[in-house]
């Protein structure tokens, strides 16, 4: 059932003591959905009093964006071809953009977003779940504890995000909303960059990037590639080719899309960027995705933790992302941006700065053209 984050200690409390946490006869399990605390202290605490009544591997947490096929499809993609995982490090991956944006606004939800923002609400569970998947090693097998000891290393990588790194906005108009403060500084979009200090990813930048009110309903992960040597092209060394750009597509258009360059027909050696597509609904029908909250709930019914987080990742998102969410002195002042526009104009400057990169759209609906942005 639905209830309210502030009633999850007393209903374990409860639970534990009408007894029926007990596992004596059969099986007990509790499946939590988040917020999963408000900053880390709040998390830490939760985790502490469900341990007082629950054993870990009752505990199911859900974060639904991990139900999806097209998020469950990643790990697949990576580890049962071999054509890409040889090419999935430092030494091929410029950078990596995760975008999950919504056309919708607060509504009246405000009273709950205006204390939660974007940060809370997004970045601290999926966002970072997209970013474990894709940057995470091979795990020795398909095991809940297999899976989520390679994602915590992940997390537990992750550099703390300096101020100049981070951008937060709030679109106009947030402040007329049902219950929110008339001087809030509550983010609706932030843009974070991220690095990882590992073997496989030191010096690749990750772009996160979230928001709300905006022109499109997206998620998606984009790779991109490191431009080849010119030297058969005649090109300027200051110019590349159209770098391979390999597109996670998680909603709506549900698949893969891989851009690549080919020779234009009748030309010397003019090149063009060209798309190899997947999609779910051709290649398996329409009704072959499953909502992701039916995939959960009969995982847990079964006792298979491997969609689902475990407190350690948790905690260790919340560090991450807590010290945003406080903020401070050296955090950038909050920019506006217009609602149903792509986002503030500082999220393509934040881009921009670093070696001229702009944002990539690869996942679309079929028909709908080169979304190049």
């Amino acid at each position: 059932m639905a209830v309210a984050p502030n009633l999850y200690v007393p209903i374990v409390e409860h639970l534990g003591q009408s007894g029926l946490a007990a596992q004596d006869k059969g099986w007990r399990r509790i499946v939590v959905e988040k917020p999963f605390g408000h900053d880390q202290a709040s998390a830490n605490e939760l985790n502490r009093t469900i341990h007082t009544v629950f054993d870990e591997s009752q505990v199911y947490r859900i974060d639904h964006y991990l139900g999806k096929e097209t998020a469950q499809n990643i790990l697949f993609f990576r580890f049962a071809n071999t054509i890409f995982e040889p090419v999935w490090n430092r030494n091929y991956v410029d950078h990596v953009q995760i975008t999950v944006t919504e056309q919708i606004d607060v509504g009246h939800r405000g009273n709950y977003y205006d204390q939660a923002g974007v940060l809370r609400d997004m970045f601290q569970n999926h966002l970072l779940q997209l970013l474990s998947l894709v940057a995470m090693e091979p795990p020795a097998s398909f095991t809940a504890d297999a899976l989520r000891n390679e994602k915590v290393k992940v997390l537990s990588a992750v550099r703390p995000i300096a101020p100049r790194d981070v951008l937060r906005a709030q679109y106009v108009g947030y402040l007329a909303g049902e219950g929110i403060a008339q001087d809030s500084q509550t983010p609706t979009y932030a843009l974070l960059k991220l690095f990882i200090d590992n073997w496989r990813w030191q010096g690749v930048p990750f772009y996160l990037r979230s928001g709300k009110a905006l022109s499109t309903k997206i998620s998606e992960i984009v790779i991109q590639f490191k431009c080849p040597p010119q030297v058969m092209f005649n090109l300027p060394s200051d110019e590349c080719l159209t770098p391979n750009i390999l597109s996670l597509c998680i909603q709506p258009d549900e698949g893969i899309h891989l851009k690549f360059e080919a020779k234009v027909p009748g030309s010397g050696r003019e090149t063009r960027s060209v798309d190899m597509e997947f999609h779910y609904r051709s290649s398996f029908g329409n009704g072959s995705l499953p909502d992701a909250y039916e995939r959960l709930l009969l995982d847990a019914i079964h006792g298979d933790a491997s969609l689902f987080t475990r407190s350690d990742e948790i905690e260790m998102a919340w560090r991450l992302i807590d010290p945003i969410v406080q903020g401070g002195p050296e955090m950038p002042p909050l920019v506006l941006y217009q609602p149903g526009s792509a986002g503030p104009k500082e999220a393509d400057e934040f881009l921009a700065r670093d070696d001229g990169r702009h944002w990539w759209q690869g996942c679309i609906e079929p028909g709908d053209g080169d979304a190049r942005t």
